[in-house]
């Protein structure tokens, strides 16, 4: 049950179906199926839903299937247009603690910067975690730079690919606990004290970010369905470069997604 009554009358929409991307499908082509399917479902939410109706998108490419979505829906505030990016951070939880030996739920501040793609930017640089009821900084924790900046990272991004090679399977189930995350911090919940989590969610150009496209950034929820952007953070030069490589793709998506919207 709900602990917050009043919250369960908030509208949400988990957008989960979307076209699959196929063996030699371009991602061009794969946004252009796309455009159709999350054009009717954004029509029908200007039409149909409530203006706070809270959104957030599965399907992939996640972050431009949301920025198809909410172009066709303007009544909408930008900022109740999310896309799922905590799985992505659960991942990145999950592998320090097995590399510390602890469990997810004693890393802090860990992040996702960027599109779910194998362009995103996992990001520990902010982290703690508690070993033995102290809490130490993820690098002091890990004690392991090359691992940090290199096998964790690749870990995190490639994940999915991975788990599909292995099972032939899509990670569903922790997929589905991420939304169920993603939902209950957003609404619910809010972050915990001291931490913060991972949500794709419309830029407003913090951390010099494109206004208007769908990113991911690290983000606090009061628990009422807002979000705020965590302001201040000394991101690293390598991290930059790697945030701006993923800024760039999500700006070629949505240079591909406005050409199929303007031929429709």
């Amino acid at each position: 049950m709900c602990p917050h009554p009043e919250k369960s009358k908030t509208t949400v929409a988990i957008l989960t179906g979307g076209f699959p991307r196929k063996a030699g499908m371009e991602r061009k082509d794969l946004i252009a199926k796309n455009a159709a399917i999350f054009g009717e479902q954004g029509e029908a939410i200007e039409k149909f839903a409530s203006k706070n109706i809270k959104v957030l998108v599965i399907a992939n490419p996640a972050n431009t299937n949301c920025l198809l979505l909410r172009s066709k829906a303007p009544k909408v505030p930008a900022e109740n247009f999310t896309a799922l990016t905590f799985l992505d951070h659960n991942r990145a939880r999950a592998q320090l603690a097995l590399k510390v030996g602890v469990s997810a739920g004693d890393v802090y501040k860990t992040c996702i910067w960027g599109n779910h793609s194998s362009t995103q930017v996992p990001d520990h640089t902010f982290g703690t975690v508690k070993v033995a009821g102290v809490e130490k900084t993820i690098a002091e924790a890990v004690a392991d730079e090359e691992y940090l900046m290199g096998e964790f990272v690749k870990t995190v991004a490639t994940r999915g690919a991975a788990v599909i090679k292995a099972r032939q399977k899509s990670s569903a189930m922790s997929a589905a606990n991420a939304i169920g995350d993603h939902i209950r911090t957003w609404l619910v919940t809010g972050t915990r004290e001291g931490d913060f989590v991972s949500m794709a969610v419309v830029s407003d150009g913090s951390y010099g970010i494109q206004p208007g496209i769908v990113y991911s950034f690290p983000v606090t929820c009061p628990g009422d369905g807002t979000y705020q952007i965590v302001q201040g953070l000394e991101v690293t030069p390598a991290k930059v470069e790697a945030m701006k490589a993923s800024e760039a793709e999500l700006i070629q998506e949505k240079a591909d997604a406005d050409e199929v919207l303007a031929s429709q």
